[in-house]
């Protein structure tokens, strides 16, 4: 495959082509990210599962405003050198706290009578803490901490103890399912969860009920991603190969995206409606479980082992490159050049309302389909081609300076969002690819426990920081109205492999050296048995 790289080497180094080397566990699916990386589960409209747009609604994780809960000026690293306070094991400088042991970052998650943790300390907590447990062992943790120490398991104790915490612990246990929703797939969390529960509901016919309601929301929850990846391994199911076509003529082709969706400003619609509702399906944790690596000053055993549901976030990577090789396949097979120009200058089109709209993801993945060697090697239609406003387009993706021009228009779409008054104004689609690659140097970059053992809190505040805006744009509710059909061809035409994609260019603008030739010759005899 041809991948454009999207990671930067340096501070102040510029982006190249290349391939990127990830931890070995990444390979099979996010170890090379593609240029950009798109979100495809308009799978309601395409194969009619899912439930309601309430429902929809519903099966989000009910965050709080994230992107108001973390302060933006970042934190000194000097500040080591300054003197801590030191409070149970938590270690804190101007009111941040900077690290603590493990066991006292925990207590500090724990509620009591008097006392509840601020909501970004949760978030941050809960999102972090997956680096050195299994979410299953700190929910036994938390659950034993609330049973021991609000002698909750005592029976003859009183009721209106319980009533005193019942309302922290419950919030607790609301801000964890809402948020971090997956963990609960597990069944040793949710045994933790009801046992827990149940003591709380033991207080009160009101706690009662709020606690089924919780497990009732998380259940439904569950359900709603199961039958998301249900639909989505029957839309991959139903996306095969194209290279029959070649086989017969392209001219048997009946009908391609222009047909089926005219207009550029439409496709781009549809293309943020993909977007949003794959974005909706990634769990905060995923960018944490995704590039998880055993600490060098950890002895511990790595639970790094776990690995696990990173499931859609590779959803997304995936659909990213669908969408290039969809443009780039819709390009190369037209037979007569003036057809190829016309489809050209559809998605610099279709790219310019993406980049409109807010739609960075599917820009730079449409941007990558035209950049690729069979589509770009096609001298002659290019000539054809008013490339004005692509040029434009490739500026603002530049990769130079580490994305600048990018992450300048990337601020003024955030700012936009947190002033917006509609759901149009409120779309944010980042460049799917580079925020990975953020958040993994940023876990590179820095040590999970610092030499005397503390966890470097530090550093996963800055991580949450990161994680809460996304949390934040993918909660938008996308305001334009589905197409079936367009939807239906998006995620499931056939597209062309690499090998057919240079075959398709070939057969259009033959080979221009002996190199193509030989190449051309190679594909005709493997692809179409001829020579």
């Amino acid at each position: 495959m041809l991948w454009l790289n999207p990671w930067h080497p340096g501070p102040t180094q510029s982006v190249v082509t290349g391939t990127v080397v990830l931890p070995s566990h990444l390979e099979a699916s996010v170890a090379v990210l593609p240029v950009v990386l798109q979100r495809n589960f308009i799978l309601k409209d395409t194969l009619g599962c899912l439930g309601s747009s309430q429902d929809k609604k519903e099966s989000m994780p009910q965050t709080p405003p994230f992107a108001a809960m973390f302060d933006s000026s970042g934190y000194n690293r000097n500040l080591y050198q300054s003197k801590e306070d030191n409070c149970g094991g938590l270690y804190y400088h101007d009111n941040n706290l900077l690290s603590g042991s493990l066991e006292a970052l925990i207590q500090h998650l724990v509620p009591n009578v008097d006392y509840y943790p601020d909501r970004t300390y949760i978030f941050t907590f809960l999102l972090s803490s997956r680096l050195f447990m299994h979410p299953f062992e700190l929910m036994a943790k938390v659950c034993h901490l609330c049973v021991e120490h609000q002698r909750l398991s005592e029976p003859g104790n009183d009721k209106n103890q319980i009533r005193k915490i019942a309302p922290k612990i419950l919030q607790l246990l609301t801000e964890w399912t809402e948020t971090f929703p997956y963990d609960f797939r597990d069944e040793r969390m949710m045994r933790n969860l009801k046992e827990l529960a149940q003591r709380i509901a033991s207080g009160d016919e009101m706690y009662r009920k709020n606690v089924q309601q919780l497990i009732q929301n998380l259940i439904r929850k569950l359900a709603c991603l199961s039958q998301y990846e249900e639909v989505l391994a029957k839309i991959n199911a139903t996306s095969t190969d194209r290279l029959t076509v070649l086989k017969t003529k392209p001219q048997s082709i009946q009908r391609d995206i222009i047909t089926v969706c005219s207009d550029p400003y439409t496709l781009a619609q549809q293309l943020t409606n993909i977007e949003l509702e794959r974005l909706n399906y990634i769990g905060p944790e995923e960018f944490v479980q995704a590039f998880v690596q055993k600490d060098p000053l950890d002895n511990d055993k790595s639970c790094y082992s776990d690995r696990k549901k990173t499931h859609n976030l590779e959803a997304y990577v995936e659909w990213f490159n669908r969408l290039s090789y969809l443009v780039a396949t819709e390009i190369c097979m037209p037979v007569k050049k003036k057809h190829r120009a016309r489809m050209i200058e559809y998605f610099i089109d279709v790219a310019r309302e993406c980049f409109n709209i807010g739609n960075f993801n599917s820009l730079m993945a449409i941007i990558s389909g035209m950049n690729m060697s069979p589509v770009s090697r096609l001298k002659k239609t290019w000539t054809k081609v008013k490339t004005a406003k692509f040029d434009i387009l490739e500026h603002q993706m530049d990769p130079s300076s580490n994305f600048y021009n990018y992450r300048t228009a990337l601020r003024g779409a955030a700012q936009r969002s947190l002033t917006a008054h509609s759901s149009r104004e409120k779309i944010v689609i980042p460049f799917f690819s580079l925020l990975i690659k953020d958040i993994y140097f940023l876990n590179e970059g820095c040590a999970n426990h610092l030499p005397n053992g503390h966890v470097n809190f530090e550093k996963f505040w800055e991580l949450a920081k990161q994680v809460s805006e996304f949390m934040t744009w993918k909660q938008v509710e996308c305001p334009f109205e589905r197409d079936r059909k367009i939807l239906q061809y998006l995620l499931t035409v056939p597209i062309f492999s690499e090998d057919a994609l240079y075959l398709a260019s070939y057969e259009s603008e033959g080979p221009e050296n002996h190199i193509e030739k030989d190449r051309w010759k190679t594909l005709r005899s493997a692809l179409l048995g001829r020579v």
